[in-house]
């Protein structure tokens, strides 16, 4: 769930989510489509089929030495559930881990899930990427320390959210959920095409009885 989405968001998701499925097992015996109805609003919808999918594999053939073998899962993903599940050494470096370990020179010592999370609240509160406070670091032995100058945030082009497709995708997962009509308002075109990757996502079923979640 923390993939591209916010941690504010995720954690009431999570404990709903925890509190009706506690295991891979409990998932795993859910249909897709229930799955999909409670990842409405978390966004990237094809993250919910990968879940299931791996679910599935692990009630059916346990949890594999490899995560990576699971669906969805990459390196950055098997380090961190490695560390944080299963207490491997294995270090989680996400954009603000690999920033702080750049600045840093090297990797603190400790255990993995923990260095690794005090590194990620590092990057993002305080060792940040454009306006670092160094003087309120606890690594006094930083060899970045006071050294990383502020930087301006490079203008970008603005598109709206609602004329992404992603956004798109998002109404109409949301509206088949709910058992709701399709957003109204889209070029033909563009529905057509918001619905075609769906399907080869897995995301949507187009049959004979018309247009529903797997």
């Amino acid at each position: 769930m923390l993939q591209q989405t916010q941690v504010a968001r995720v954690v009431p998701r999570w404990e709903a989510w925890m509190a009706r499925w506690p295991s891979a097992a409990a998932v795993a015996a859910e249909p897709l489509a229930e799955v999909l109805r409670a990842w409405v609003g978390l966004g990237y919808n094809r993250r919910a089929v990968r879940l299931w999918e791996a679910c599935r594999l692990v009630a059916e053939r346990g949890w594999p030495d490899d995560l990576r073998e699971l669906p969805g899962v990459g390196p950055y993903t098997a380090a961190a559930v490695g560390a944080f599940a299963f207490g491997r050494d294995e270090l989680p470096v996400d954009t603000n881990v690999a920033r702080v370990l750049e600045r840093l020179g090297g990797r603190p010592r400790g255990e993995a899930a923990v260095v690794g999370q005090a590194l990620m609240d590092l990057g993002a509160t305080v060792c940040t990427a454009r306006s670092p406070r160094c003087g309120e670091c606890p690594l006094e032995s930083c060899r970045s320390r006071g050294a990383v100058a502020p930087r301006a945030r490079p203008g970008r082009p603005r598109v709206r959210f609602e004329d992404t497709d992603r956004w798109a995708r998002g109404r109409v997962v949301a509206a088949l959920a709910a058992g709701e009509r399709l957003p109204e308002g889209l070029e033909s075109w563009r529905l057509q095409r918001v619905l075609d990757g769906l399907a080869r996502d897995g995301l949507v079923v187009l049959d004979a009885s018309g247009l529903r979640l797997p």
